[in-house]
């Protein structure tokens, strides 16, 4: 039965922005927790894609954001100079490794920084190639949406000088094995920049939408190497994966590199729109004036990055990823080895539990233990959500695990205990494709 708010709904926001599930309503939140108009509380195993990192109504930014209202003085960094702008260009240049003279642009989403910064190094290089990954997903406009792979595999045009190279996954290696899939992966990257049209080499460090595809240790490194022989910059979007969220604060960390430019978005505004790169003052200083937001570095959505980066810090939420990413991790294992509700019935769908911190991806598998089996990902999720919890699925058959930092152990608990719930119904037939229909997801 459809509600009358999802009825205006329909008739109100453009399809164009809408990636839907399962219709979720929601009114408020606090914390880890999510809140239905008709006050049901739902657990948030999303953090909404990951953008609200700190959780929901965090009062560092609560307090941040409404103090910057109150005394806002207008626009953005475009025309202006702002102590919080230049204060968070400053913060960031201080927690991102890298050498010389560098700059931050500031935006309002992790598709504008990328969307920059594939024009800056093209511009700087004079080269128009960009190398980026299958199933990757740098962004929804411009530039940024050209080279994602995710996007094209959906019928978008892509930039007609994009390279798509594969990702290695080790749950799903070529046909001989894993290392076969990194050195083919390397080798088509070798293969791309020995043209030397190569202006960058976009990589995210955890593939999230593509699948949640988590790579061999020192993958990163390797691709690092190779972009310094051929002298092409290395750009890691760490939109949705950084800050804290992989046990470490950038996932660049991992692999122990330090990139040429790294793009933030999503988790840094704390709620509220804001992006960044960081990266070479000759990559991103000219041409000037070539990107222009009105509103880009506003007081307000400065404001909340400090405080999110503060927050970060103070709180030791590095940490706290380390130690709720174990908790949770261990739990959706002991469903996969058989230790759940009925007898176990979820472990067989289960082929995968794979991750860094509160970064984890649930692969869901046909009987066979093998296929990939994206129907039953859309019946899961939508069982989840009622049953309180709140989690997407992506690669068509992934279950995307990204709660916010603050989540707690009883939290944690009782959203494995749901997700073993929603798998078990979801087999059982609890969910019909009726339900289901309206609801595409990727």
């Amino acid at each position: 039965m459809t509600s009358a708010l999802s009825s205006r709904d329909a008739a109100a926001i453009a399809g164009v922005e809408k990636l839907r599930f399962f219709p979720l309503e929601v009114v408020s939140g606090h914390g880890a927790i999510l809140v239905a108009p008709d006050g049901r509380e739902l657990i948030d195993l999303s953090a909404t894609w990951t953008a609200m990192g700190l959780g929901h109504g965090h009062p560092a930014v609560v307090e941040a954001v409404t103090r910057a209202v109150r005394t806002s003085p207008g626009g953005g960094a475009l025309s202006a100079i702002h102590p919080d702008a230049v204060g968070l260009a400053e913060d960031l240049l201080a927690i991102v490794p890298g050498a010389g003279d560098r700059r931050v642009y500031l935006g309002h989403a992790g598709s504008d920084a990328n969307d920059v910064v594939i024009r800056s190094c093209r511009h700087a290089t004079g080269r128009r190639t960009v190398v980026a990954f299958e199933h990757g997903y740098h962004g929804g406009l411009g530039h940024a949406m050209g080279v994602s792979g995710q996007q094209i595999d959906a019928g978008h045009a892509p930039d007609p000088d994009v390279v798509l190279v594969p990702y290695p996954n080790p749950f799903r290696p070529g046909p001989l094995g894993i290392a076969a899939d990194v050195d083919s992966s390397l080798q088509a990257i070798r293969n791309a920049l020995a043209t030397h049209r190569v202006a960058c080499l976009l990589i995210e460090p955890i593939l999230s939408d593509g699948g949640f595809v988590v790579p061999p240790s020192g993958f990163l490194r390797q691709v690092h190497d190779v972009c310094r022989k051929f002298g092409v910059p290395l750009v890691c979007d760490e939109v949705k994966m950084g800050l804290a969220r992989p046990g470490t604060l950038h996932a660049f960390e991992h692999d122990r590199i330090v990139p040429d430019v790294v793009t933030f978005g999503k988790a840094l505004g704390g709620g509220v729109p804001l992006s960044a790169a960081v990266g070479p003052a000759d990559i991103l200083d000219r041409p000037a004036g070539s990107a222009l937001l009105t509103m880009a570095g506003n007081p307000v959505s400065t404001a909340a990055g400090r405080a999110v980066l503060r927050t970060i810090e103070q709180d030791g939420l590095v940490e706290r990823a380390v130690w709720a990413g174990n908790r949770l991790r261990a739990g959706l294992e002991a469903l996969a080895a058989g230790r759940g509700v009925d007898g176990g019935r979820s472990a067989e769908r289960i082929g995968d539990v794979r991750g860094r911190g509160l970064a984890i991806g649930v692969e869901l598998v046909a009987p066979d233990g093998a296929e990939p089996d994206p129907v039953l990902a859309r019946r899961v999720v939508y069982r989840a959500w009622q049953l309180g919890v709140v989690v997407y699925y992506v690669g068509g058959n992934v279950l995307e695990i990204t709660p916010p930092l603050i989540i707690d152990a009883a939290e944690i608990d009782r959203a494995v205990e749901i997700l073993d719930r929603a798998i078990s119904d979801a087999v059982a037939g609890a969910v019909s494709d009726e339900e289901v229909g309206a609801y595409a997801g990727w």
